[in-house]
């Protein structure tokens, strides 16, 4: 059985954790992202203890922090030679308008950017192997406008508007980079993974939410089943292919978007 190599953001709790031990069990090589180093620990442990054998590598890094981000994908471009699976997961929701050392949103920053900078960085090793990129979004995607004068929340914020625009980013990212590889083998899919019990949705929405395994589920099916071998480009929900917000299917703001994501990143090297 081939032993797939599958980077997962945010994968201490919730549907990140819930993947990547679905995903060891099934004999993959997990390389785990988590803010806290404690939590990633116990983390590796327990995943490894499921798994049966010693599968995980861990990363901390402060998806706040877009040295940080830059800092965890030096390691892995210095460490390992290719990566089969991305899964981009992390993600918060802030309640208060906050910004980081960087100046950015912090939802923003967290959610959709920390994404865009580590994935691009990360290309060498995901065309090598042909990879998988997975962007985590949210049905509550559709319920975001899009101005560029705002994406910072400056106008107008909310915890909700900033968390909806910020998957709405996701899908965008997604469907302009599947563009962008087209040719390379390397896939790039979204999807919603359901109402479930994670601290991000408690934190938002006075919601009980179905069990994390199930969101899980739908992370590791996208990243290994057949099913989706080659599909690029597309935004699932309940493993299936839908339609996503037309203002992701806008090629003129997608490039809009991608363009000030890119300004944003490269100002945070200088």
């Amino acid at each position: 059985m081939k032993e797939n190599v599958i980077c997962i953001t945010g994968g201490t709790d919730g549907i990140g954790k819930a993947a990547a031990l679905q995903l060891a069990r099934s004999g993959s090589r997990i390389i785990l992202h988590g803010r806290n180093g404690t939590r990633l620990d116990e983390a590796r442990k327990e995943i490894e203890t499921v798994a049966g054998y010693g599968s995980v590598s861990i990363l901390q890094a402060d998806f706040s922090s877009l040295h940080d981000v830059a800092g965890m994908a030096g390691t892995l471009l210095d460490e390992i030679e290719g990566i089969d699976v991305l899964i981009n997961n992390a993600g918060v929701y802030m309640a208060e308008r906050t910004l980081t050392a960087d100046g950015c949103e912090t939802t923003f920053a967290v959610n959709y950017l920390a994404h865009f900078y580590l994935t691009v960085l990360l290309e060498p090793l995901l065309r090598q192997k042909r990879a998988r990129i997975i962007n985590v979004s949210s049905v509550d995607h559709f319920s975001a406008g899009f101005d560029l004068a705002d994406i910072q929340g400056e106008k107008h914020y909310s915890g909700y508007s900033a968390y909806a625009f910020s998957k709405l980013c996701n899908v965008m990212f997604t469907l302009e980079h599947a563009k962008r590889l087209e040719g390379t083998g390397v896939t790039v899919n979204t999807l919603d993974p359901g109402i479930l019990a994670t601290k991000l949705l408690h934190a938002g929405w006075s919601l009980g939410g179905s069990d994390p395994v199930y969101g899980g589920e739908a992370l590791a099916w996208l990243a290994v089943s057949e099913d989706v071998q080659g599909v690029t480009g597309t935004y699932f929900e309940n493993n299936r292919p839908v339609s996503c917000s037309p203002l992701a299917e806008d090629p003129e703001l997608r490039r809009r978007l991608w363009d000030v994501s890119e300004e944003m990143v490269n100002m945070s090297d200088k």
